[in-house]
Formats: structure tokens, sequence, C-alpha cells
């Protein structure tokens, strides 16, 4: 096999990078200030925001934490807000300030809501007006005392900013009534903090950073803690990955997913921040057509997305018209990258669909396609630097090569534990440090890694063990086809029986015409049966397929 891996990513050989090179993720963002504090770090709706005026706007908002709020060290402090350029000053700020970040999906129910607030022992939080209907229906039952409300046009300057305010909220009617007496606008907190001089707060790698929810395995939400050392060393780990084509204070990164999850909060805001780059934040990337008129507006040099964000981008009709010279990276994570849809978007951008893998509690890098890769490899890639895995089997039995099993990982990036749940952590995190993924994955001759499936995911039919995955890159390569979820279903005959949710691109496609494809496929146990086409599956806030859901359903 042609060696197509860089020299420090060597398989067999554990690379290693100084994750300790900064005290803090603020020590990161203050190099990145003093290096490139006159060119643009963040954009959104066609507003630049260069690092310096970032930097002043964070000081000014740890400064209201600090000193009118009067927020100690460790406090946690939640952002409810979608990709904005309050986003990048609210994290800053919280974590300059000392306190812990507890980001929250925008789109939770007030259940939800409550839970996480009410879990991660919240103080205070910064919301957009959009979403703060559903914090007052619950903030009587927390113990939330402060409330930052910002509004989509606070940054985007005094004209643009009013117009984009009145078309939410007049036009368009996105930010339903609500009534929260003590709510301080986020422009008043930066002017409030903006009046007194930030004092200083040393921090240091053991220093919480974030709680960041998690659904896990149990279906309860818990709070991942990561540490300031955990969030460094994915930077640095990353900063190895992509030295051969990334080039410091000339990268332009397109942030289509929300921040708020950890695959975007630390791949663009954090590794990107601290190579300089320039970050688009997408508020609505679900606007497929507006999100590719931004592609066309911007020499793209980076993105980031999931398999379906990728997907739904290439079967845009402009989206082909994009001038992609100027690309370098296209980076797929928090789900598995579909062979259909790598092949085509190598086809139409002239680019490989990299991929790789993470997860919340591991910061969340942890295996990764080399980037001077050409194709598809069907595999996660290898692991980062400083990262040990291993593959076993239900009794804890390390396996082989090409042997299948649950995949374990081990690094500085892996989270210090779930918040107040000990029982958990122990369960997830073995006494040598490595912890449980829950995937299913095997290791092939060249060390590469390949995942199979999710382990709560695994189709058994008649004793025979079947991955979606495999079922869902099958059918999804079926000419004709838009998405597919596969999950499994009860069966007297067979204990389980696949089932397909399917959605069209070609209306006459039949499900006969599905099942006799597969035939050709896969071998006769893996054939689906039970075929429902729907006009859309169900996704999560970053557009992953929820099997979960069609199951309950």
């Amino acid at each position: 096999m042609e060696k197509i891996w860089l020299q420090s990513y060597e398989p067999g050989v554990r690379a290693e990078v100084d994750v300790r090179a900064y005290s803090s993720i603020i020590a990161v963002f203050k190099d990145t200030v003093r290096k490139f504090g006159h060119q643009q770090g963040f954009t959104n709706m066609g507003v630049g925001q260069t690092y310096a005026e970032t930097n002043d706007h964070v000081n000014a908002f740890s400064s209201y934490l600090q000193n009118v709020l009067k927020l100690n060290k460790g406090e946690r402090v939640a952002v409810m807000m979608p990709n904005v350029l309050q986003y990048p000053v609210a994290v800053f700020g919280i974590l300059q300030a000392g306190c812990v970040v507890v980001n929250v999906n925008p789109l939770y129910t007030p259940r939800e809501l409550e839970h996480q607030l009410n879990d991660a022992q919240v103080s205070t939080i910064v919301v957009l007006e959009n979403f703060a209907n559903t914090l007052e229906l619950v903030l009587p039952r927390t113990g939330v005392k402060n409330v930052i409300v910002g509004s989509i046009g606070d940054m985007l300057g005094w004209l643009k900013g009013g117009i984009v305010n009145f078309v939410v909220r007049r036009i368009k009617k996105m930010v339903p009534e609500y009534r929260i007496p003590q709510a301080v606008s986020f422009k008043q907190a930066l002017s409030a903090g903006r009046q007194q001089p930030f004092q200083e707060i040393p921090l240091t790698l053991d220093d919480l950073a974030f709680l960041q929810y998690t659904g896990g395995t149990t279906g309860v939400a818990k709070g991942a803690e990561l540490t300031h050392g955990n969030i460094v060393a994915n930077m640095q780990q990353a900063g190895e990955w992509v030295k051969s084509k990334v080039k410091d204070g000339e990268e332009v990164v397109i942030t289509a997913l929300p921040l708020y999850h950890i695959f975007s909060l630390t791949v663009n805001l954090m590794i990107f921040t601290k190579h300089g780059a320039k970050n688009i934040l997408i508020t609505n990337p679900r606007d497929i057509p507006g999100f590719v008129k931004e592609l066309k507006n911007n020499r793209v040099t980076v993105i980031t997305g999931v398999n379906t964000l990728f997907n739904a981008l290439i079967h845009n009709k402009d989206f082909s018209s994009i001038d992609f010279s100027s690309w370098k990276i296209a980076l797929g994570g928090g789900m598995a990258v579909q062979k259909a849809v790598a092949l085509e978007w190598k086809k139409v951008t002239g680019i490989p669909l990299i991929e790789a893998y993470g997860l919340t509690e591991t910061s969340p890098g942890a295996c990764v396609n080399p980037l001077n890769i050409k194709e598809y490899t069907g595999t996660i890639g290898l692991p980062i630097p400083n990262t040990d895995i291993e593959i076993r089997d239900g009794e804890g039995k390390v396996l082989g090569i090409n042997e299948v099993g649950e995949l374990w990982i081990q690094g500085p990036q892996v989270m210090k534990g779930y918040w107040q749940r000990p029982d958990e952590t122990a369960k997830a995190i073995d006494n040598r440090g490595f912890l449980a993924t829950g995937d299913i994955a095997e290791i092939n001759e060249q060390g590469f890694v390949r995942l199979v499936d999710r382990k709560k995911d695994m189709i058994v039919v008649s004793g025979f063990n079947v991955y979606p995955n495999e079922i869902e890159d099958v059918v999804a390569a079926m000419p004709g086809i838009l998405e597919v979820a596969c999950i499994g279903v009860p069966s007297e005959k067979s204990g389980e029986a696949i089932k397909l949710f399917v959605v069209k691109k070609d209306p006459k496609i039949t499900k006969e015409d599905i099942i006799a494809y597969c035939r050709k496929e896969l071998t006769g146990y893996k054939v689906p049966k039970d075929i429902e086409f729907r006009d859309e599956l169900p996704k999560s806030n970053v557009g992953k397929i929820l099997r979960k859901e069609l199951r309950t359903q």
C-alpha cells in the first residue's frame, strides 16, 4: 500500500506533541490576538470583526461578569445562542473570567433546558432573544440569577443591525413574546463592563472550562467535564495534523455547524482561532440556497460539516458553480461519512471529504484521516498524536488486527469525568484512563481504524450481527436515493428484522426496486424487507439522522 500518511502520522508510531505548551485556552486566544489582532477573526452576515475588536469585547464581557455580577471562579455560565458574533465573545469572556461555559442547544424544550440548567448549577445565562420565551417558562424553577439577552443584530452595526432586528422581530416574527424583568441586554453588559478594568484570573490546565452535555448511552443528558487542558491538548494535537496545509493567518473557515456542538466548538472556534483564521459564522445552515450564496461570496479554504450537510450541498443546483480553486480541506465528522456522498463531493469540488472521529468525551478529536489522502478511505483514519487506542471484546480482552470489537481511547483530550455522576464515570473510564466509546470498530494492517457502527445500534438477525452503517451505505449509493436510515425492529421469526426509512430523489423508485438492489449488494440476512418512504428524516441540531427517534416512533 502506498505510504499516504504524514511522517508524524505513521501507524504504530505514537506521535507526540507538547500538549502543555499553553497554560489555558485564554493563553491561546491572547497569543492569536497578539499575532493577528489586525486581521478579521469572525464574520457574520457580511459584517467582520478583527481579533483585536473581539478581544476588546471579551475583556468588557469578562469585566461585567467579574465586577458587576461578582461571579466567582468556577461559576457556571450558560450560553444559549446559534452562530452569531456574540458567541465567541461570550465564550472567551466567560473562560477569561475563570467561569465554566455550559453550552445549551437553543432548540431545547423547556423540560430539557430546565434539566440542564439545574444539573449544571447555572447561575448566569446568555441567551438570544429568539429563545428567551423558553427560558422564561423554566426560570422560576432554576437557580439562575442573572440573564443577559442578545439579539441577532447586536454586533452588526447601527444600520445593518437595526434592519436585521426589525426583520427578525417584526417581519419574520422569530422572537416570541417574553418577559424577564431582571434581564440585561448584551450591549448593556459590554457597556457596563467597560466602566471598570478586568482583573486577570489565574488559570491552569486543570481548571474546568466546559460542562458539555451529551446524551451518552443511557439517554439521560450528562455533563462531560472538559478542562482547559483537554481543549488545549486537542488544539495542539490538531495542529500537528493540519500543519502541512494550514497557513497561520491565511485560512478562511466556514462554520455552519452550531458552535455549541463540541465538533464545531473545538475545531472551528478553538483550533482555527489558534491558527488566526477568518471564521465565517453561518447562523442558519438549513437555508441551503443562502448558504451556497455565502460560499460563493468568500474565498473559502476550509469547510467542516456532517454527512447530511455535505449531501444537501451536492444536491443543490447552484453548488457546483462555486469556484473551488481556493478550497483545501473538507472535514466530515459527527456521524459516518457515506461513500456515495464522499465520491460525489470529490467529483463536484475536486477535493476529498476527509473523515474524522471523536466524541464529546474526547474534546472531541481522537482519530482522523491524513490530509494528503486523495480518495475516500472508508475509515476514520489514524489516532491523533498523544493518543492510544485499543479494540476490546465483551470481556475486555484486547483484540488484534482486523478483529471487530469496542473502540477504547486514551489521551490528554479524554474528559475528567461526568459531572456529579461517579458511577457513570467509572463505567466509561477504566483504571488505565481508557474511555469506552460505545463504537464498534476494527484496525487494519496499515493502522487505519474502520468504524463499523454504534454498539447500541447493532441489529441481530437470526444470530447474525448486522450494522446499520453498512446497509445505509449500500442504499445511499443507489441512484435516486436522497437519504436513508436503518434500524432494527422486533421480529418473531428472526429476533430482529431490518427496517429502512428512505427519502426519495426519484419519485418513481419503489420498495421492490430497493430490495432488488440490496439483493445484488448484500447477503440474504442483511436485505431489508420493511421499507418506509418519508418526506424527511428526523435530525439532531447538527443534522445527524436520529435512529433513536425512528425506533421510538
